[in-house]
Order: structure tokens, then sequence, then C-alpha cells
């Protein structure tokens, strides 16, 4: 399984982006997919994640309300869209994947999750 991230930018405080994060190699049907960023000088922390089965979903509480994570099959691909954007959400964004099932939770922290992409920059400044 390749991951590979798209759609980040400069983004003004309180605008939009839309990440992506497409596979290769393997359905993301069988994996939970998760959005996690690294600002400088700090860990790597989770976002939000997606069950593969039953659409279980979780999100940091301080991108709740602000971020939605969702899948497209079609495209064998994960979104995430950012609304709302403040300067602390500036960081690279990487997805990671591993593989389910979970039924009614998923894992959402960075050591449970492999395959990683090489991640895109998300900076938000005016």
């Amino acid at each position: 399984l390749q991951l590979v991230e798209s759609g980040g930018g400069l983004v003004q405080p309180g605008g939009s982006l839309r990440l992506s994060c497409v596979a290769s190699g393997a359905s993301l049907d069988y994996y939970a997919v998760g959005w996690f960023r690294q600002a400088p000088g700090k860990e790597r922390e989770e976002v939000s994640c997606i069950s593969p089965n039953d659409g279980s979903t979780s999100y940091a509480d301080s991108v709740k309300g602000r971020f939605t994570i969702s899948r497209d099959k079609a495209k064998n691909t994960v979104h995430l869209q950012i609304d709302n954007v403040k300067p602390e959400d500036t960081a690279v964004y990487s997805c990671g994947a591993r593989k389910g099932p979970f039924m009614g939770w998923v894992p959402c922290t960075p050591a449970e999750y492999g395959s990683w992409g090489q991640g895109t920059q998300v900076t938000v400044s005016s």
C-alpha cells in the first residue's frame, strides 16, 4: 500500500482547504485511514481517522467542528476537508493506514498507523 497526499498550500485564517490521500497497491476499503500533522519542533499528532467498514470517525478536540474526514471509495481516496483554518493548524499533514476491521471505533494515534505518505504542507497566514 502506498499513500500520496495532496491539496496543501498557503491559506488565510478562516479559509478552507481539502486534502486528499490517494492510495495505490491495495484497496482502502480494508484499512482505517488517519490524518496526522506535525508542526515544527513538535511531535506528530492525530487529527482525524476513519474506519474501513462502519464509517466510525475520530477527531482531535482542536479540530472538531472544523475538519471533516470522508472516503471516496470509487477513487480509493480519503479526503480531509478543513474549514475555518487557524494559524495553529500550520503543519505538515500526512496520512497513514492500518488494516481493519474496527466496529464502532477507530484507532487514531500515530503509533498505530503505517504506510505513511510524504506529507503535504499547510500554512495558515494572512
